[in-house]
Protein backbone atom coordinates (compact mmCIF):
# COMPACT_ATOMS: atom_id res chain seq x y z
CA UNK A 1 0.00 0.00 0.00
CA UNK A 2 1.42 3.27 -0.93
CA UNK A 3 2.45 5.82 1.95
CA UNK A 4 -0.32 8.37 2.00
CA UNK A 5 -0.38 11.66 0.62
CA UNK A 6 -0.03 15.08 3.23
CA UNK A 7 -2.29 17.65 3.40
CA UNK A 8 -1.76 21.20 4.58
CA UNK A 9 -4.51 23.71 4.24
CA UNK A 10 -3.85 27.37 5.07
CA UNK A 11 -6.48 30.57 5.45
CA UNK A 12 -5.88 33.82 4.64
CA UNK A 13 -7.98 36.94 3.40
CA UNK A 14 -11.80 35.32 3.46
CA UNK A 15 -14.32 34.68 5.95
CA UNK A 16 -13.71 30.88 6.76
CA UNK A 17 -16.49 30.33 4.79
CA UNK A 18 -14.75 27.39 2.56
CA UNK A 19 -14.36 25.08 5.69
CA UNK A 20 -17.76 25.81 7.04
CA UNK A 21 -19.45 24.34 3.83
CA UNK A 22 -16.76 22.09 3.96
CA UNK A 23 -17.77 20.41 7.32
CA UNK A 24 -20.99 19.71 5.66
CA UNK A 25 -19.81 16.95 3.62
CA UNK A 26 -21.54 13.82 4.05
CA UNK A 27 -21.68 9.96 3.08
CA UNK A 28 -18.30 10.17 4.34
CA UNK A 29 -17.87 13.17 5.78
CA UNK A 30 -14.97 15.16 5.12
CA UNK A 31 -12.16 13.04 7.38
CA UNK A 32 -13.94 10.13 6.66
CA UNK A 33 -13.27 10.77 3.53
CA UNK A 34 -9.66 11.91 3.35
CA UNK A 35 -9.14 8.54 5.36
CA UNK A 36 -10.73 7.05 2.58
CA UNK A 37 -8.43 8.53 -0.24
CA UNK A 38 -5.40 8.39 1.38
CA UNK A 39 -5.05 11.68 2.37
CA UNK A 40 -2.91 13.00 5.90
CA UNK A 41 -4.18 16.18 7.13
CA UNK A 42 -0.80 17.32 8.06
CA UNK A 43 -2.85 20.52 9.66
CA UNK A 44 -5.80 22.93 8.97
CA UNK A 45 -6.49 25.89 11.20
CA UNK A 46 -10.03 24.91 12.35
CA UNK A 47 -9.71 21.05 12.48
CA UNK A 48 -6.45 19.86 14.05
CA UNK A 49 -5.00 20.20 17.86
CA UNK A 50 -1.71 21.25 16.83
CA UNK A 51 -0.92 25.20 17.68
CA UNK A 52 1.86 27.67 18.12
CA UNK A 53 5.12 26.32 18.28
CA UNK A 54 3.92 22.86 17.20
CA UNK A 55 2.59 24.47 13.78
CA UNK A 56 5.34 26.48 13.09
CA UNK A 57 7.62 23.75 13.39
CA UNK A 58 5.31 21.86 10.42
CA UNK A 59 5.93 24.88 8.42
CA UNK A 60 8.86 25.13 8.74
CA UNK A 61 9.84 21.07 8.45
CA UNK A 62 7.87 21.53 4.60
CA UNK A 63 9.81 24.45 3.43
CA UNK A 64 13.03 22.37 4.85
CA UNK A 65 11.99 19.47 2.61
CA UNK A 66 11.85 17.68 5.80
CA UNK A 67 8.01 16.85 5.00
CA UNK A 68 6.50 16.01 2.13
CA UNK A 69 3.99 18.30 0.95
CA UNK A 70 1.77 16.61 -1.69
CA UNK A 71 -1.12 18.93 -1.38
CA UNK A 72 -1.23 22.79 -0.57
CA UNK A 73 -4.66 23.79 -0.07
CA UNK A 74 -4.93 27.85 0.22
CA UNK A 75 -8.93 29.43 1.78
CA UNK A 76 -9.56 33.02 1.47
CA UNK A 77 -6.42 35.48 -1.05
CA UNK A 78 -3.31 36.16 -0.91
CA UNK A 79 -3.08 39.76 0.62
CA UNK A 80 -0.17 41.74 -0.73
CA UNK A 81 -0.68 45.30 0.96
CA UNK A 82 0.73 47.42 1.94
CA UNK A 83 3.24 48.31 -0.67
CA UNK A 84 3.73 44.22 -1.88
CA UNK A 85 5.11 43.69 1.56
CA UNK A 86 2.01 41.72 2.89
CA UNK A 87 2.05 43.33 6.36
CA UNK A 88 -1.53 43.64 6.10
CA UNK A 89 -1.85 39.65 7.35
CA UNK A 90 1.53 37.97 9.19
CA UNK A 91 0.82 34.48 9.87
CA UNK A 92 0.94 35.05 13.84
CA UNK A 93 3.91 33.46 15.74
CA UNK A 94 6.39 33.75 12.59
CA UNK A 95 7.20 36.91 12.38
CA UNK A 96 6.48 37.16 8.65
CA UNK A 97 3.59 37.79 5.89
CA UNK A 98 1.43 34.67 4.68
CA UNK A 99 2.19 35.51 1.47
CA UNK A 100 5.49 34.49 1.82
CA UNK A 101 4.83 31.38 3.41
CA UNK A 102 2.28 30.55 0.81
CA UNK A 103 5.13 31.29 -2.04
CA UNK A 104 7.62 29.21 0.44
CA UNK A 105 5.69 26.42 0.63
CA UNK A 106 3.85 26.16 -2.55
CA UNK A 107 7.48 25.72 -3.83
CA UNK A 108 7.36 22.50 -2.45
CA UNK A 109 4.03 21.24 -3.30
CA UNK A 110 3.36 18.78 -5.69
CA UNK A 111 -0.63 20.06 -5.94
CA UNK A 112 -1.49 23.48 -5.36
CA UNK A 113 -5.24 23.92 -4.62
CA UNK A 114 -7.11 27.10 -4.41
CA UNK A 115 -10.26 26.57 -2.30
CA UNK A 116 -13.04 29.73 -3.33
CA UNK A 117 -13.37 32.21 -5.04
CA UNK A 118 -11.11 34.53 -2.95
CA UNK A 119 -8.07 32.02 -3.02
CA UNK A 120 -8.36 31.32 -6.68
CA UNK A 121 -9.24 34.98 -7.98
CA UNK A 122 -9.07 37.41 -4.91
CA UNK A 123 -12.93 37.29 -4.29
CA UNK A 124 -14.94 39.09 -1.92
CA UNK A 125 -12.04 40.38 -0.36
CA UNK A 126 -10.58 42.21 -3.08
CA UNK A 127 -13.95 43.89 -3.88
CA UNK A 128 -14.42 47.86 -3.08
CA UNK A 129 -11.20 49.40 -4.70
CA UNK A 130 -8.71 46.53 -2.70
CA UNK A 131 -7.47 48.17 -0.26
CA UNK A 132 -5.34 44.96 0.66
CA UNK A 133 -4.44 44.38 -2.26
CA UNK A 134 -5.78 40.90 -2.33
CA UNK A 135 -5.62 38.81 -5.44
CA UNK A 136 -5.32 34.59 -5.84
CA UNK A 137 -2.98 32.70 -6.10
CA UNK A 138 -2.00 32.05 -9.79
CA UNK A 139 -5.04 34.88 -10.74
CA UNK A 140 -5.78 38.43 -10.13
CA UNK A 141 -9.32 38.81 -11.11
CA UNK A 142 -9.48 37.36 -14.65
CA UNK A 143 -5.99 37.86 -15.47
CA UNK A 144 -3.21 35.28 -14.91
CA UNK A 145 -0.76 36.21 -12.66
CA UNK A 146 -1.58 36.25 -8.97
CA UNK A 147 0.95 35.84 -6.18
CA UNK A 148 2.58 32.53 -7.82
CA UNK A 149 2.63 34.36 -11.30
CA UNK A 150 1.08 33.22 -14.36
CA UNK A 151 4.02 30.80 -15.25
CA UNK A 152 4.02 29.08 -12.07
CA UNK A 153 4.00 25.06 -11.74
CA UNK A 154 3.48 23.16 -9.09
CA UNK A 155 6.22 20.20 -8.69
CA UNK A 156 4.47 17.73 -10.80
CA UNK A 157 4.04 20.36 -13.53
CA UNK A 158 0.54 21.80 -12.61
CA UNK A 159 -1.17 25.06 -12.46
CA UNK A 160 -2.82 25.90 -9.54
CA UNK A 161 -6.42 23.70 -9.19
CA UNK A 162 -8.57 26.75 -8.92
CA UNK A 163 -11.92 24.84 -6.93
CA UNK A 164 -13.77 28.26 -7.17
CA UNK A 165 -17.19 29.04 -5.38
CA UNK A 166 -17.93 31.80 -2.59
CA UNK A 167 -18.02 29.09 -0.56
CA UNK A 168 -16.71 26.23 -2.56
CA UNK A 169 -19.21 22.84 -2.47
CA UNK A 170 -18.39 20.50 -0.05
CA UNK A 171 -17.85 17.46 -2.70
CA UNK A 172 -15.99 20.19 -5.29
CA UNK A 173 -13.17 19.51 -2.88
CA UNK A 174 -13.47 15.85 -1.32
CA UNK A 175 -14.26 14.97 -5.10
CA UNK A 176 -11.15 17.13 -6.62
CA UNK A 177 -8.72 16.06 -3.59
CA UNK A 178 -9.68 12.26 -4.01
CA UNK A 179 -9.09 12.15 -7.83
CA UNK A 180 -5.54 13.95 -7.04
CA UNK A 181 -4.55 11.30 -3.94
CA UNK A 182 -5.97 8.43 -7.21
CA UNK A 183 -4.14 9.85 -9.92
CA UNK A 184 -6.70 10.99 -11.80
CA UNK A 185 -6.26 14.13 -11.95
CA UNK A 186 -4.56 16.30 -14.76
CA UNK A 187 -4.59 19.82 -16.70
CA UNK A 188 -7.10 18.19 -19.15
CA UNK A 189 -9.49 18.01 -16.01
CA UNK A 190 -9.16 21.96 -15.56
CA UNK A 191 -11.09 24.50 -17.40
CA UNK A 192 -9.45 27.67 -19.34
CA UNK A 193 -10.23 29.20 -15.44
CA UNK A 194 -8.53 26.49 -14.08
CA UNK A 195 -11.77 25.24 -12.58
CA UNK A 196 -12.23 21.50 -12.18
CA UNK A 197 -14.20 20.51 -14.84
CA UNK A 198 -16.29 17.76 -12.85
CA UNK A 199 -18.36 21.10 -12.05
CA UNK A 200 -17.70 23.89 -13.65
CA UNK A 201 -18.39 22.08 -17.37
CA UNK A 202 -21.96 22.49 -16.46
CA UNK A 203 -24.18 25.47 -15.68
CA UNK A 204 -26.35 26.72 -13.07
CA UNK A 205 -29.42 26.66 -15.12
CA UNK A 206 -28.93 22.82 -15.60
CA UNK A 207 -31.73 21.65 -13.23
CA UNK A 208 -33.42 24.65 -12.17
CA UNK A 209 -36.77 24.56 -10.84
CA UNK A 210 -38.05 27.02 -12.74
CA UNK A 211 -36.88 25.85 -15.83
CA UNK A 212 -40.69 25.77 -17.17
CA UNK A 213 -40.95 29.78 -16.22
CA UNK A 214 -37.82 30.35 -17.98
CA UNK A 215 -38.61 28.43 -21.43
CA UNK A 216 -41.34 30.90 -21.32
CA UNK A 217 -40.19 33.85 -19.98
CA UNK A 218 -42.23 33.81 -17.36
CA UNK A 219 -40.90 36.18 -15.15
CA UNK A 220 -40.48 37.12 -11.01
CA UNK A 221 -40.81 40.79 -10.60
CA UNK A 222 -40.34 40.57 -6.85
CA UNK A 223 -38.82 38.43 -4.10
CA UNK A 224 -40.83 35.37 -3.25
CA UNK A 225 -42.14 35.43 -6.72
CA UNK A 226 -41.75 31.46 -8.61
CA UNK A 227 -41.24 32.95 -11.67
CA UNK A 228 -37.82 32.62 -13.69
CA UNK A 229 -35.79 35.20 -12.18
CA UNK A 230 -33.43 36.28 -15.36
CA UNK A 231 -35.00 38.73 -16.76
CA UNK A 232 -35.55 41.25 -13.83
CA UNK A 233 -33.90 39.68 -10.14
CA UNK A 234 -30.63 39.48 -11.77
CA UNK A 235 -30.13 35.85 -11.90
CA UNK A 236 -27.06 34.92 -14.43
CA UNK A 237 -27.63 31.12 -13.91
CA UNK A 238 -27.66 30.57 -17.30
CA UNK A 239 -23.73 31.71 -17.66
CA UNK A 240 -23.04 30.85 -14.37
CA UNK A 241 -20.37 27.37 -14.74
CA UNK A 242 -21.64 25.38 -11.51
CA UNK A 243 -23.81 22.08 -11.04
CA UNK A 244 -25.46 23.68 -7.99
CA UNK A 245 -29.10 22.44 -9.18
CA UNK A 246 -28.38 19.01 -9.85
CA UNK A 247 -25.17 18.37 -7.11
CA UNK A 248 -28.03 19.95 -3.99
CA UNK A 249 -26.39 21.40 -0.88
CA UNK A 250 -26.96 19.80 2.37
CA UNK A 251 -28.71 17.12 -0.05
CA UNK A 252 -31.72 19.41 -1.06
CA UNK A 253 -30.66 23.57 -1.60
CA UNK A 254 -29.64 25.86 -3.76
CA UNK A 255 -29.73 29.71 -4.09
CA UNK A 256 -31.87 29.81 -6.66
CA UNK A 257 -34.23 26.64 -5.03
CA UNK A 258 -33.78 29.06 -1.86
CA UNK A 259 -34.88 32.11 -3.66
CA UNK A 260 -32.23 34.17 -4.40
CA UNK A 261 -30.82 35.10 -7.66
CA UNK A 262 -27.33 32.85 -8.87
CA UNK A 263 -24.69 35.94 -8.74
CA UNK A 264 -22.20 33.52 -10.78
CA UNK A 265 -19.97 33.47 -7.81
CA UNK A 266 -17.63 30.51 -9.25
CA UNK A 267 -16.24 32.97 -12.39
CA UNK A 268 -13.57 36.16 -10.97
CA UNK A 269 -14.71 39.27 -10.97
CA UNK A 270 -17.93 38.27 -9.78
CA UNK A 271 -18.10 40.48 -6.24
CA UNK A 272 -17.96 43.92 -8.16
CA UNK A 273 -20.80 43.53 -11.57
CA UNK A 274 -21.44 47.13 -11.59
CA UNK A 275 -25.33 46.67 -10.63
CA UNK A 276 -27.15 45.35 -8.02
CA UNK A 277 -26.99 41.82 -7.62
CA UNK A 278 -30.75 41.66 -7.39
CA UNK A 279 -31.34 43.93 -10.53
CA UNK A 280 -30.88 42.78 -14.28
CA UNK A 281 -28.85 45.42 -16.12
CA UNK A 282 -30.74 46.07 -19.93
CA UNK A 283 -30.48 48.03 -22.88
CA UNK A 284 -33.63 48.61 -24.67
CA UNK A 285 -35.18 46.26 -22.18
CA UNK A 286 -32.76 43.52 -23.51
CA UNK A 287 -30.89 41.81 -20.78
CA UNK A 288 -27.46 42.91 -20.92
CA UNK A 289 -25.37 39.37 -19.76
CA UNK A 290 -27.70 36.39 -21.96
CA UNK A 291 -27.06 33.00 -21.41
CA UNK A 292 -23.82 31.19 -22.61
CA UNK A 293 -23.79 30.22 -26.14
CA UNK A 294 -26.97 31.64 -27.29
CA UNK A 295 -26.68 34.81 -30.10
CA UNK A 296 -28.44 37.87 -29.40
CA UNK A 297 -30.39 37.99 -31.84
CA UNK A 298 -32.17 34.47 -31.48
CA UNK A 299 -32.85 35.32 -27.85
CA UNK A 300 -34.71 38.34 -28.98
CA UNK A 301 -36.77 36.22 -31.52
CA UNK A 302 -36.93 33.17 -29.13
CA UNK A 303 -37.74 35.77 -26.14
CA UNK A 304 -40.36 37.23 -28.21
CA UNK A 305 -42.20 33.91 -29.66
CA UNK A 306 -41.91 32.10 -26.13
CA UNK A 307 -43.68 35.61 -24.29
CA UNK A 308 -46.25 35.04 -26.90
CA UNK A 309 -47.30 31.47 -26.10
CA UNK A 310 -46.64 31.23 -22.39
CA UNK A 311 -49.72 29.45 -20.92
CA UNK A 312 -52.43 31.36 -18.48
CA UNK A 313 -51.41 29.27 -15.70
CA UNK A 314 -47.35 30.28 -15.71
CA UNK A 315 -48.14 33.92 -16.43
CA UNK A 316 -50.12 33.89 -13.00
CA UNK A 317 -47.87 31.68 -10.78
CA UNK A 318 -44.98 33.87 -11.80
CA UNK A 319 -45.78 36.63 -9.84
CA UNK A 320 -46.97 34.86 -6.63
CA UNK A 321 -45.63 32.96 -3.75
CA UNK A 322 -47.65 29.70 -3.99
CA UNK A 323 -49.23 27.93 -7.00
CA UNK A 324 -52.10 29.51 -8.00
CA UNK A 325 -53.13 27.88 -11.36
CA UNK A 326 -52.63 24.34 -10.95
CA UNK A 327 -51.48 22.22 -14.56
CA UNK A 328 -54.51 21.02 -15.94
CA UNK A 329 -55.27 16.94 -15.91
CA UNK A 330 -54.92 15.42 -19.05
CA UNK A 331 -57.49 11.85 -18.85
CA UNK A 332 -56.46 9.26 -21.38
CA UNK A 333 -59.75 8.63 -22.62
CA UNK A 334 -61.87 11.82 -23.36
CA UNK A 335 -65.69 11.56 -23.29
Amino acid sequence: MSDPLNLLWLQSGGCGGCTMSLLNAESPDVLGCLDMAGINLLWHPSLSLETGLQVTNILNDIAAGKIKLDILCLEGSVIRGPNNTGKFHMLAGTGEPMMHWVERLSAQAEYVVAVGTCAAYGGITAAGGNPSDACGMQYDGEKKGGLLGADFRSKVNMPVVNIAGCPTHPNWVTDTLAEIALGDFSEANMDSLGRPRSYADQLVHHGCTRNEFYEFKASAEKPSDLGCMMEHMGCVGTQAHADCNTRLWNGEGSCIRGGYACINCTAPGFEEPGHNFTQTPKIAGIPVGLPTDMPKAWFVALASLSKAATPERLKKNAVADHIEVAPSIHLKNKR
